[in-house]
């Protein structure tokens, strides 16, 4: 305001004008309980201190500054006083009025100061009616704090793409020091304001300051424990430990120090889950630990389980009021839903929607392999008896013990020989995996085994289990090899009890496999060093940073804070998932064999034989197994994200050799090898990166693993998970042995000894309590296809192209439901009458089971 009346009096209002419009999030509508950054703000703008803007030239360079791009005088936001913000999460519009000069020509950039108390969220700036240009805009999708609290200048640049040699000359040092800046210096306490991306091993997981108890190795940086880098944290080590970084309270468990941009959203759903997770642990698991005290710590009957999801009394106390004053009110009613009659219940999972007993048949437990929630490990089993990879000079003989008579009579008339030629057999194997961790798992509260199911292909398309085998180490020690024993399918009596069971620790091994390999590893993990790496090396003008960033969404704030409340030494994982302690050890011992090229879905099902190369067959590959929900709707996706990153980057990659010469991607690549995934440099598979096929292959792998392949592993956590039963987490006694009173139990009360040896009443109220709060989608999710941006690109085929690939996918969403639909496929819907939507690309908010979001978000 102040500045528009100086304007009138001194005449600078009759000059040539460009109008402008800038869209921000003010920190007050985002933080209901910083009014006083309102009224300071407010007091700044009426002594003039507001928030200025300067063009920056693209065209003229200025000689006096390094021959950088000329700057024009400042422009001040209209109005600041008098914009109201709305209460919603509400993005408000300024008017801001430039003087054209000429000697500044076509803006390419421009420097933003705020010169208020606190921080705005500032989205786009539009600039009208430029003369010789038109429109000019301008994506920032940034916080801005106050000036004071940076060393250089923000500068946000044009929504032009460009490849660093065609950069215009006057924006050339602008945008290599932008990078320079989001790199740091490595030192230094980083502060929430901070932009820095930095690497750091995993060294903040223990904390030896509490107990010795909860040290934990460093996972990183050794040949013992290689794992992927996460971002720098700069927190000062913990006393007991120089090795290993301090841990903050868990009451600060959100102030975790991510750069700014990554933090969850303005007003998303995602800030409600954070503090979901907060108070999950920090009020809610005292409160299950009192009613878990108050009961037998046990379910007697699946009745007990049932009940979960049609309300059980919470009993009243002061833990209970503790929970009232400490929890919103609008969190609490969806953390624990009351009805008046002070009833706890959780959402019915849909894998017992229908029917409360389907889950236990041998063709359910079978068909989750398939179309479940860890469809990514089930393969071609192409020797018999199944052979272990374990050294035989440590482990002794680890080869399975599985034999003809065991499943021989099973196999539909065909010798074993015929039914492997035939590609009948499969296997799903958790031996090598778990056995050299097995007996350090099984001195904890833990009691597992290390287990082999092997499955036939009907003709029906459908698979039946055929055995099971359970293994455990020697007692006398490793070289002996392992003490196994194998269960074969029964219905009735107690041996059809013991077949419940041995399905029951198969089912173990695997909710730990998925919850810590192919999900948090495979996904979580391993995409963090590429958010780190395209924000330190790839400027926002670059196509390739344009491409990837709405994949990296959130994926830092996420798992930071998972570092800090789940996967942390006596965190949530470790209290509810079998390996408890070794968990992440074990993650990083399998980290070893990760491929990245192998993280293609086409190369992922040949490894395991579950495809073949088919130059004839739709995308080039014929299933072995026609009706494996997983990779046919994976490979439709797959091969639309294929498409539309190969038209993308053959707009900007005419040759190989632009590749080649392109510094900021060279750069980016080989910082990702050598830092992001060090420990794995010298690997010979990873691509050079000299073709455009090596980087649309990359691209594409980058983005089905952030997008689909989480999708997958995470959004059906709670429909098949939360009924605990049916995916239990940890096995708390050994399989009964005849002759003991375990046994005897067993034949007389078969529900309840099931309920004793699986995953106990306090844990799985924590673990369902978590999985409900993960699978849930926020209101604002941007799903595979979309943009929260629509200008992201000046260029028009980029945006055509984009949208192509958004049809695509509405016709792949389609496919899915007439698929759904086919009786013919009996992998898809299942006995538990659940149609298969992990892969379906969209979804509304909340627990829904279907859709793909950009990114690994949550």
């Amino acid at each position: 305001m102040l500045h528009s009346i100086i304007g009138a009096i001194s005449g600078e209002n009759d000059r040539k004008k460009i109008r402008g419009t800038v869209v921000l999030m003010k920190k007050n509508v985002l933080d209901f309980n910083d009014l006083s950054a309102s009224v300071l703000d407010r007091v700044h703008e009426l002594v003039g201190q507001g928030v200025s803007l300067q063009l920056v030239s693209s065209v003229h360079a200025d000689p006096t500054n390094g021959l950088q791009g000329k700057v024009g005088k400042p422009a001040f936001l209209e109005d600041w006083i008098t914009t109201i913000t709305p209460l919603t999460a509400g993005e408000s519009a300024f008017k801001v009025t430039f003087d054209y000069d000429e000697e500044v020509g076509e803006p390419g950039a421009f420097i933003i100061r705020n010169n208020h108390h606190s921080e705005f969220y500032l989205r786009t700036l539009t600039l009208e009616d430029v003369p010789g240009h038109g429109r000019i805009h301008f994506v920032c999708n940034s916080w801005v704090y106050p000036a004071d609290k940076y060393d250089t200048d923000r500068v946000f640049f044009t929504n032009q793409t460009c490849l660093p040699s065609e950069t215009p000359g006057p924006l050339r040092r602008y945008r290599e020091r932008e990078l320079v800046n989001l790199r740091g210096d490595g030192t230094g306490e980083l502060k929430e304001w901070d932009r820095v991306y930095d690497y750091a091993y995993y060294n903040d997981l223990g904390n030896p300051d509490r107990d010795p108890k909860y040290a934990r190795p460093v996972l990183g940086g050794s040949v013992e424990h290689p794992y992927p880098r996460r971002g720098r944290t700069s927190r000062p080590p913990s006393e007991t430990d120089p090795n290993t970084e301090g841990r903050l309270p868990l009451l600060m468990s959100l102030n975790i120090y991510v750069p700014r941009d990554e933090r969850f959203g303005h007003i998303k759903m995602s800030d409600f889950l954070a503090y979901a997770l907060k108070a999950l642990v920090q009020f809610l698991l005292p409160e299950f630990e009192a009613l878990c005290d108050s009961t037998p710590n046990e379910f007697d009957s699946f009745q007990d389980v049932f009940d979960l999801y049609e309300g059980f009394k919470v009993p009243d106390g002061p833990l209970l009021d503790k929970i009232k004053e400490s929890i919103p009110l609008e969190m609490l009613k969806e953390l624990v839903r009351t009805d008046g009659e002070g009833l706890f219940k959780f959402p019915t999972p849909q894998v017992i929607k229908e029917d409360k007993s389907a889950w236990r048949t041998d063709k359910e437990f079978a068909r989750e392999m398939l179309a479940g929630l860890n469809p990514v490990l089930i393969r071609l089993l192409q020797e018999f008896p199944p052979e272990s990879k374990l050294d035989p000079e440590v482990y002794g003989n680890q080869n399975s013990s599985i034999t003809k008579e065991h499943i021989e009579n099973h196999l539909d008339g065909l010798t074993i020989n015929k039914a492997l030629e035939k590609k009948r057999l499969f296997i799903l194997d958790h031996h090598d995996t778990l056995m050299p961790y097995l007996r350090r798992i099984n001195t904890t509260s833990t009691k597992t085994y290390a287990s082999r199911t092997v499955l036939f292909l009907k003709d029906d398309g459908t698979l039946k289990p055929l055995a099971i085998e359970l293994s455990l180490p020697h007692p006398d020690g490793d070289k002996f090899g392992a003490v196994s024993k194998v269960y074969t399918p029964a219905e009735h009596g107690v041996e059809g009890s013991i077949w419940q069971l041995a399905k029951a620790y198969a089912a173990v091994n695997d909710s730990g496999h998925h919850q810590l390999l192919s999900h948090w590893l495979n996904t979580h993990a391993v995409i963090e060093p590429f958010v780190i790496a395209t924000n330190r090396q790839l400027s926002v003008l670059h196509p390739i940073n344009k491409l990837l960033d709405p994949h990296f969404r959130d994926t830092m704030n996420i798992n930071a804070l998972a570092r800090q409340i789940l996967i942390n030494a006596g965190g949530v994982v470790e209290s509810t998932v079998y390996p408890s302690k070794y968990a992440m050890e074990m993650s990083s011992v399998v980290y070893k064999n990760w491929v990245f090229t192998e993280q293609a879905l086409p190369a992922d099902l040949i490894n395991r034989g579950m495809a073949e190369k088919d130059s004839d067959a739709p995308h080039g590959l014929r299933l072995v197994l026609d009706d494996y929900p997983y990779a046919v709707d994976g490979l439709e996706i797959w091969s639309a994200i294929e498409t539309w990153v190969e038209d993308y980057c053959s707009f900007y990659y005419k040759t190989d050799e632009m590749v080649e010469k392109d510094s900021e991607l060279q750069s980016w690549w080989k910082e990702l090898r050598e830092e992001g995934h060090g420990d794995k440099k010298d690997e010979p598979w990873w691509p050079k990166m000299h073709t455009v096929k090596e980087l649309i292959d990359t691209c594409t792998i980058i983005i089905w693993v952030a997008s689909a392949l989480h999708a997958a592993l995470n959004f059906g956590q709670y429909p098949y998970a939360g009924f605990l039963p049916n995916r239990p987490t940890i096995s708390r006694r050994f399989m009964p042995e005849e002759g003991t009173p375990e046994y005897e139990e067993l034949k007389s009360n078969p529900e309840k000894v099931f309920l004793k040896t699986i995953t106990a009443q306090l844990q799985t109220l924590l673990g369902i309590s978590l999985i409900e709060i993960l699978s849930r989608h926020s209101s604002d999710e941007v799903y595979l296809g979309q943009r929260d941006t629509p200008e992201w690109t000046l260029d028009a085929t980029p945006l055509k192209a984009f949208e192509k690939f958004g049809r695509k996918l509405a016709d792949i969403e389609e496919n899915i439901i007439k698929r759904n639909g086919d009786e013919r496929f009996k992998n898809r819907v299942g006995p538990v009458n659940m149609p298969y939507t992990l892969l379906y690309p969209t979804s509304e908010g909340g627990l829904t089971g279907k859709g793909i979001p950009n990114s690994v978000s949550i």
